[in-house]
């Protein structure tokens, strides 16, 4: 028997129940033994109590009381499966807006985008699942990063997929994002308008703003308003992207001195500010609300439900979704 452990949750484990969880990784526990651990507060996630159904996510930390049942290896989840099920299915549970041209999916944080190095698990990859009748696979027409959560639109058909392109390329859409920042940005609103270089480091692309005739820069324009804040601590930030430059949101947050909370890359912080208590260290930054012509004429307009840990610090903080504008 093991003493306590404090098990962290993987990313091919985000989103899934917590019992389904523990049947993963200790197979010999019993459904009424895990209840009794949970009710009795010696099953906890990141320190609070959970229940068998707490949807868990990646980077969170379980805490597992002594067992009499043996910790099963820790292996990967089939090729075919996320969170325990069929990739259809995972794909259905994060769908947000379905017609015959167009799916927008509210993206996971943890879950990339596309396929690379080191990564085992993607949308493109899920994707596979959906083919049509014709053998036709739902198409990528933008990308989140990995980290990122929220609103990605998917083309069903080729020419679908052209015209969204388009629409991309030539920044007919509206791309809102919710951010929580450190600090408060001088200026309650604004417009940020910079270059951007990508260099490679040993952590992978990271990206900063350009000296002056650098070459390979990228320009990139920002629009910014604070909707709430926690004194001079944190704030709540509306950004919307003109340009759709890689982590350039993440980056123009840093410019104004505000970095993202829980941002592995960019946060920066002296050493006297501490991390505010049960908030996740986990990226704050989600893609709210897309809008954007619909290949048979029209528009789409889907709004994406922050992800939990967001709506935990949201809760924390006292933060009301409703005091943005356009929200209802």
């Amino acid at each position: 028997m093991a003493g306590v452990e404090q098990i962290t949750v993987n990313e091919d484990e985000a989103n899934m129940r917590l019992d389904r969880w523990f049947k993963s990784h200790y197979p010999g526990l019993g459904f009424g033994h895990l209840q009794k651990l949970l009710r009795t507060g010696q099953v906890r996630v990141d320190g609070s109590r959970a229940k068998t159904d707490t949807r868990l996510t990646a980077g969170q930390t379980v805490r597992v009381p002594p067992l009499d049942v043996d910790r099963a290896d820790a292996g990967p989840l089939t090729p075919r499966s996320i969170a325990g099920k069929e990739d259809g299915d995972a794909l259905r549970q994060i769908l947000l807006h379905e017609d015959d041209k167009v799916f927008v999916f509210n993206k996971p944080p943890g879950l990339a985008v596309q396929g690379g190095s080191g990564i085992v698990r993607s949308i493109d990859q899920m994707l596979e699942a959906w083919r049509n009748r014709k053998g036709e696979k739902p198409r990528l027409v933008h990308r989140l990063d990995r980290d990122t959560s929220g609103a990605l639109v998917v083309a069903r058909t080729r020419q679908a997929a052209m015209k969204l392109a388009e629409a991309f390329r030539t920044r007919e859409t509206k791309k809102t994002y919710w951010a929580l920042v450190k600090g408060v940005p001088k200026r309650p609103d604004g417009k940020i308008s910079s270059w951007l270089v990508k260099e490679q480091t040993p952590d992978g692309d990271r990206v900063r703003v350009a000296k002056h005739g650098e070459d390979d820069a990228d320009h990139a324009i920002s629009h910014y308003r604070v909707v709430d804040q926690a004194g001079q601590a944190l704030a709540w930030l509306e950004m919307e992207p003109h340009t759709g430059r890689t982590h350039q949101l993440r980056v123009h947050a840093l410019s104004m001195g505000c970095p993202i909370i829980g941002d592995p890359k960019y946060f920066e912080a002296d050493q006297n500010w501490e991390f505010p208590g049960g908030i996740q260290k986990r990226l704050h930054l989600h893609a709210r609300r897309i809008v954007i012509p619909h290949p048979d004429g029209g528009k789409v307009d889907v709004t994406a439900p922050l992800p939990a840990h967001m709506v935990q610090s949201w809760n924390l903080l006292g933060f009301d979704e409703a005091q943005a504008e356009g929200e209802t």
